[in-house]
């Protein structure tokens, strides 16, 4: 089998341009360079990389006249890729992220060569102390972030996506603007028969943050949930998985009431609205995403 070539897409709303820099310089010490990189300027203007920074490959940097959001952005850097038609692979990065290793695409490479039915590749995301966040291991309960293998679901900071998975499958959901983009992605693929491995060897360094950071945070994450079973669960599963999450807020957040308040606003909105392409998952695929140790109910 031929060696996939790989492309590097980073999404960046201009806000943090030496983290950028640092990004796009971890990635030109590869020791596998990528065919191609991508830089999609998320509503805002893009500084010259030419001459700056010294990149691998050929560098495309695009503006969009709008934030269209983490997985919006994503596709203007899948539809790029199109049009060159000769990238296998796309390796997403967060542009706050640093590429630690030196052999992490290489390694990308080698694992999609060994396995044609490898869809997508997880990344071991860890901040500058090595410390792994419980909600960035892709598996229920305390598990150990340095245990790999396959999984349900994949960390939107730093992946890989085999393109022809995206041209069955489809691409992100981008009108989810951003929280469960992933999940969304991962059950379609799991769905077509893709395997998803969480190689815990690929380590993306990043800050260690909190996803309630951002201001739409609970009112986007609850109208997303909503929108994500309504679309991907066998319809006996609908209730039972948006019933487990109630719960889960409340005890999450009993002490925040204006957060609840905005879960709950979010919550109603994923019910009026619509949620685009109904496409159930197989009930084979509830049995194998459960098998992996993640039913679709939690």
């Amino acid at each position: 089998m031929a060696e996939p070539r790989i492309a590097v897409a980073v999404v960046t709303l201009g806000n943090r341009p030496e983290e950028l820099d640092a990004l796009l310089e971890s990635v030109a010490k590869q020791d596998v360079p990528p065919a191609r990189i991508v830089i999609v300027g998320n509503g805002c203007p893009l500084p010259e990389f030419a001459g700056r920074l010294s990149l691998p490959g050929e560098v495309t940097p695009v503006e969009v006249d709008e934030n269209l959001g983490c997985p919006g952005g994503r596709n203007v850097a899948l539809a790029r890729l199109r049009e060159f038609g000769d990238i296998d692979v796309v390796v997403d990065l967060d542009d706050d992220g640093l590429l630690v290793d030196p052999d992490v695409l290489r390694r990308v490479r080698d694992l999609y060569a060994a396995d044609d039915r490898l869809g997508i590749v997880g990344f071991r995301i860890a901040d500058e102390h090595g410390e792994t966040q419980q909600r960035h291991v892709p598996r229920l309960g305390k598990g150990d972030p340095l245990c790999g293998g396959y999984v349900t679901g994949f960390l939107g900071g730093g992946h890989a996506l085999r393109m022809a998975m995206l041209d069955e499958v489809g691409d992100w959901p981008g009108e989810f603007f951003f929280a469960h983009e992933e999940i969304d992605l991962a059950w379609r693929a799991a769905d077509a028969g893709w395997r998803i491995l969480y190689a815990p060897e690929l380590l993306l360094r990043h800050p260690k943050t909190s996803p309630a950071r951002h201001a739409i945070y609970y009112r986007v994450n609850a109208r997303n949930r909503v929108w994500l079973v309504r679309r991907r669960l066998p319809l006996p599963l609908v209730p039972v998985h948006l019933g487990v999450w109630v719960l889960l807020t409340l005890v999450r957040n009993r002490s925040r009431g204006a957060a609840l308040r905005a879960w709950f606003g979010g919550f109603a909105e994923g019910l009026r609205e619509s949620a685009g392409e109904r496409r159930p998952m197989r009930w084979r695929t509830v049995w194998r995403l459960t098998r992996l140790g993640r039913p679709p109910v939690i």
